[in-house]
């Protein structure tokens, strides 16, 4: 079932007209008078603490200094009473589980109206070379990075994806780009046969194009025998446990990435749940729960990661707050926070972020039959 995904709309979205609404709601509280010729005791309605603005852009950046790994801003969106996490991470470039982590307590299927959901848009570079394709497992995020410009500065793109299931893992290691494909036809491994044929799906030998395919319209075959960064045609599955090892992208993700990637491209698959930054005057911390199969032990982990950023950034280490450090790695929010001793806690950087538009587009009745089924 190919779910088409709502447009993206980013700069170009007009502001709502907030203030309009917040006069008319004041209603004639704010035209009283305290008396004739009072002009001081005029009344007029408070201003709304947070308007809502055009949503960022998501899914490219440009770096102008190498040393900068923070990419972004967090966004808040207040959800309509048809809403679902499956609508809202498609919309905003995020996936499923990205924003269940990101909203504890929200139902990611009936959030509610009027609910403000946390959209992660907020993202940590992975370290290591910036070049080619880089894959982070434990983050369920890809980014590409385009050779940087004369003047220096360099493009990246990054998407959410789904990755191989508990014994099915995605690897990792070092890879290349050694051919790739428009409409291709899929020949499942054997193994993958067997699995169906024991779950009583069985799969023919050969897929061909269509939608029927859960390779999607675009292939990118890795080096890695029998792995592959593809579409698919089950979209609600970007950002989840759920291939069979493969690498998997919304389809519109994988067309806009698929001309700007040559053969030959390296690929680096890397599995980071704990990415530090510093930017600015601060030291943030983007967290993601371990997955399954990762035996580290996390104290270890975590000090390891930030003794690396702070001293790639030349500061002190007695100045990091390892206690709340501690907290955003325990929760697992997937989002990147301040973690210097003193520094704003998550309440008061959630309470600063951009409140922005809802664009996911309405009327889905797909999405609708989806959220039927998650209810039974």
């Amino acid at each position: 079932m190919e779910i088409q995904r709502p447009t993206r709309v980013f700069a170009g979205v007009r502001a709502a007209p907030v203030v309009l609404a917040a006069v008319v709601l004041a209603g004639c509280a704010a035209l009283e008078r305290g008396g004739a010729g009072d002009a001081a005791a005029l009344q007029l309605p408070e201003p709304p603490l947070a308007l809502e603005q055009a949503p960022l852009e998501t899914s490219r950046f440009v770096i102008a200094d190498p040393g900068e790994r923070l990419l972004g801003e967090l966004q808040i969106l207040r959800t309509r009473s048809e809403d679902t996490f499956v609508d809202i991470a498609r919309a905003y470039n995020l996936g499923f589980e990205e924003l269940v982590a990101a909203n504890p307590g929200i139902d990611p299927w009936l959030p509610g109206e009027g609910t403000e959901v946390v959209l992660p848009t907020r993202f940590i570079v992975p370290p290591g070379p910036r070049e080619g394709l880089v894959v982070n497992n434990a983050q369920m995020r890809l980014f590409y990075f385009e050779p940087p410009a004369a003047d220096g500065t360099q493009v990246v793109y990054t998407h959410p994806i789904g990755i191989g299931r508990i014994g099915r893992a995605t690897p990792t290691g070092q890879s290349t780009v050694i051919d790739k494909a428009t409409d291709p036809t899929w020949y499942p491994p054997l193994s993958v046969r067997r699995e169906h044929a024991e779950q009583g799906d069985p799969l023919p030998a050969i897929v061909p194009p269509g939608p029927d395919n859960p390779l999607g319209r675009h292939v990118l075959r890795l080096g890695l025998p029998s792995y592959l960064i593809h579409g698919t045609n089950q979209p609600p599955g970007v950002g989840m446990r759920v291939s069979a090892g493969c690498v998997r992208m919304f389809p519109e993700d994988i067309e806009a990435l698929y001309p700007r990637i040559a053969l030959g491209t390296p690929v680096r698959l890397i599995n980071e749940p704990v990415l530090a930054a510093w930017h600015g005057r601060q030291l943030y911390v983007d967290a993601h729960a371990l997955l399954e199969e990762d035996s580290r032990d996390p104290d270890t982990l975590l000090v390891e990661v930030i003794e690396q950023a702070m001293a790639e950034a030349g500061q002190p280490l007695g100045t990091v707050d390892f206690r709340r450090a501690a907290e955003v790695f325990a929760e697992g929010r997937g989002i990147a926070l301040p973690t210097l001793r003193n520094s704003a806690d998550a309440g008061e950087v959630l309470a600063s972020a951009r409140r922005v538009e809802n664009v996911v587009a309405r009327g889905d009745q797909e999405l609708a039959a989806l959220r039927s089924t998650a209810d039974d």
